[in-house]
């Protein structure tokens, strides 16, 4: 089962080996950097294009985001 705790934890290392910044992928995104922490730390989800998006940013698919690679 996917859960959204285990999408914030891969989506935090996507991140972390990004070399981005949360506030330059925020910047790239065109939302608050603190929307950022909202995806990695609270209940919340990018929206479909958001989430795609952000997966292209990070270069990573968003199968392995969602834990289906």
């Amino acid at each position: 089962m996917i859960t959204i705790v285990d999408i914030q934890l891969r989506l935090r290392e996507a991140i972390n080996t990004s070399q981005l910044s949360k506030t330059e992928i925020a910047n790239k995104l065109g939302v608050n950097p603190s929307t950022i922490s909202r995806y990695l730390h609270a209940n919340k989800f990018p929206s479909l294009d958001t989430f795609a998006n952000l997966c292209k940013i990070l270069d990573v698919s968003s199968d392995e985001i969602l834990g289906l690679k």
